[in-house]
């Protein structure tokens, strides 16, 4: 590897494991028919002794959004929920940003509803705190997958206060009593 591609790689791992996502995002873009340059450097091997760093990567591609490289991520091993060095880990960072494509497919994955933040709160809190205090469009949609994939109902979260937020905590609820118990076995 050149000097100057092994420099940028080791500025990239610096700037993922201190959660400059901002600055990363344009190694997470495509470019013109090439794979992003974080999934250059994980085909080519250099994310091999920097684990911290390739799962704060799948963070900083949830954080922007980029749905094919989680894609890419997951289907290579790199866990579901992420890097949580910046104290909230790659699900907290795509329910945050209104990333509803990444929620999904981390639900697919089978990424923890329940893991924590720094801050105590789970996804679900986070979609709930990120709704009121920076919503985004599709917020309200994170919250309703996030209740329909098993997402727990904590206190704090509802009664929200906000209308839009409560409607949904609303229609799941009256929805899930509506519903007919499963039968085991059957």
């Amino acid at each position: 590897m050149k000097r100057e591609d092994n420099d940028a790689f080791r500025s990239a791992v610096q700037g993922l494991i201190a959660g400059d996502f901002s600055r990363l995002e344009p190694l997470f873009e495509d470019r013109d028919g090439k794979p992003c340059q974080i999934i250059e450097w994980y085909e080519a091997g250099l994310f091999a002794n920097e684990t911290k760093a390739l799962n704060e990567a799948l963070s900083n591609a949830c954080f922007v959004g980029r749905a094919s490289v989680v894609q890419y991520m997951l289907d290579h091993g790199v866990a579901a929920e992420g890097g949580s060095n910046t104290g909230l880990n790659g699900f907290h960072w795509a329910v945050n940003r209104g990333q509803l494509e990444v929620v999904r497919m981390l639900i697919d994955h089978n990424a923890p509803l329940e893991s924590r933040s720094m801050y105590g709160g789970t996804v679900l809190d986070m979609a709930v705190w990120s709704a009121i205090n920076e919503p985004k469009p599709n917020h309200l949609l994170i919250i309703e997958a996030l209740l329909k994939a098993g997402a727990i109902i904590h206190e704090q979260v509802y009664p929200s206060g906000n209308e839009a937020v409560d409607e949904v905590f609303k229609r799941f609820l009256e929805s899930a009593k509506s519903e007919p118990p499963a039968v085991a076995g059957g």
